[in-house]
């Protein structure tokens, strides 16, 4: 049976998921990169771009995790682009080019229609309107019994964990305060959630956290 997780998810020391002022040449927002430090050096991260190399070891352990082996996504809108309200034209695919490393049917939480778009290498995304619980069902579905991963941005995740939805997640906290940002846990409640830590291990670059029910 699908599993909704969060994995391979960046966090700042004092819980920002995002730094500030998302744009074009910050889609991450302000400072927003730092927080994947841990992540850039793996060689996950470096095959995804045809690339050889990169580190082994407990980071690379939770990048290979977080970013293989799931039969559909779940992003919200920001997460897809900067484009808000509307959509002008179908002219913006998203941030990665023609092949996103999803590879998988991806859904995009929007309240704007918009037809779906075919990518190469098996990535196909789907704009839903009807809200969180309506796209976990199309993702389930898309799934075929393999786990969905909520790939952010940090307001998804929240909808998702205030709603009850999500069955783990693993947060990479780097060694970074950013000071403001989008806050993933403020006014949230994990043990009334029924979270407890499942695992924690550290390197230079993050200290890795796994919470389950």
């Amino acid at each position: 049976m699908s599993k909704l997780r969060v994995a391979a998810f960046s966090l700042s020391v004092d819980g920002f998921g995002a730094g500030p002022e998302q744009s074009l040449n910050d889609p991450l927002g302000k400072r927003g990169t730092e927080l994947h430090e841990w992540f850039f050096a793996t060689r996950t991260f470096r095959a995804m771009f045809g690339e050889e190399g990169g580190s082994d070891g407990v980071d690379e352990k939770y990048a290979s995790a977080g970013n293989t082996g799931f039969g559909a996504f779940i992003l919200g809108r920001n997460m897809f682009g900067p484009v808000r309200g509307d959509w002008p034209d179908e002219s913006w695919k998203g941030w990665w080019g023609n092949n996103p490393p999803y590879h998988a049917p991806t859904f995009i939480l929007t309240h704007y229609p918009r037809a779906p778009i075919v990518m190469e290498g098996g990535t196909t995304f789907h704009f839903v309107t009807g809200g969180i619980e309506d796209a976990l069902e199309q993702a389930k579905a898309a799934a075929k019994g393999k786990d969905i991963k909520i790939g952010g941005g940090v307001s998804t995740v929240r909808q998702y964990l205030q709603a009850g939805l999500i069955d783990e997640m693993h947060f990479a906290i780097a060694p970074v305060v950013l000071g403001k940002g989008e806050a993933m846990f403020a006014g949230i409640d994990l043990p009334s959630l029924g979270f407890r830590i499942a695992a924690h291990e550290a390197t230079e670059k993050a200290t890795h956290l796994v919470l389950r029910k």
